[in-house]
């Protein structure tokens, strides 16, 4: 809520990514070098150049703990594992993957706008470390379909971050003017990997 007439900007905003968040626009060639779902032993699951991705253990989000159940974890005031934290959870609301359900959530929270950065798609470039050309079409894809769904600047309230790979600069020099010609606002970008090792624990 507003305090005292005053908003709020929100600078570390995520979304759960869509099930063809990297899929929908990928070009043919890479198609099977990227990301693609799979049902192994009754589950569905993330192939990331062909091999089983684990870095969420629910990539689909169908399940998901509910909003603030971390709250006391994060002020101190509770310990343990904090998957114990999550307590039930439940299907995900329209809000988290619907830019205009969202900004509704964000109008009824007083928040002005918000930066919006990935859930998923941050543990993407390190699964295809091997294949580099397929890590910069996994990304061209995926930041089409955050212009699609979520917009750099919708209603400009909504900034989503799209993700730059370094991995060839000139053509993140190219994807990087795709962007600004987007109305991008801001950037997402991943460190090396001891840097990642190290933030990662």
């Amino acid at each position: 809520m507003a305090v005292d007439g005053r908003r709020a900007f929100d600078a570390d905003n995520h979304y759960y990514e869509a099930l063809d968040a990297f899929t929908r626009h990928i070009e043919p060639a890479f198609a099977k070098r990227c990301m693609q779902w799979a049902e192994v032993a009754g589950k569905t699951r993330l192939l990331v150049g062909g091999k089983v991705n684990r870095f969420l253990p629910n990539p689909t989000f169908s399940q998901l703990a509910a909003p603030g159940v971390l709250e006391q974890y994060f002020r101190g005031n509770v310990g343990g594992p904090v998957v114990q934290l999550f307590g039930e959870l439940e299907p995900p609301r329209p809000e988290y993957r619907n830019r205009d359900a969202r900004l509704r959530v964000m109008d009824d929270l007083g928040l002005d706008g918000a930066f919006f950065f990935p859930t998923l798609g941050v543990g993407m470039e390190r699964a295809l470390r091997d294949d580099l050309p397929a890590g910069r079409a996994a990304f061209r894809a995926f930041n089409r379909w955050l212009d699609e769904d979520w917009g750099f600047a919708y209603q400009n309230k909504i900034f989503a971050a799209p993700y730059m790979t370094l991995s060839d600069p000139a053509e993140a020099v190219r994807e990087l003017r795709w962007a600004l010609d987007h109305d991008v606002h801001i950037l997402v970008m991943r460190g090396a990997d001891r840097a990642w090792a190290e933030v990662a624990g």
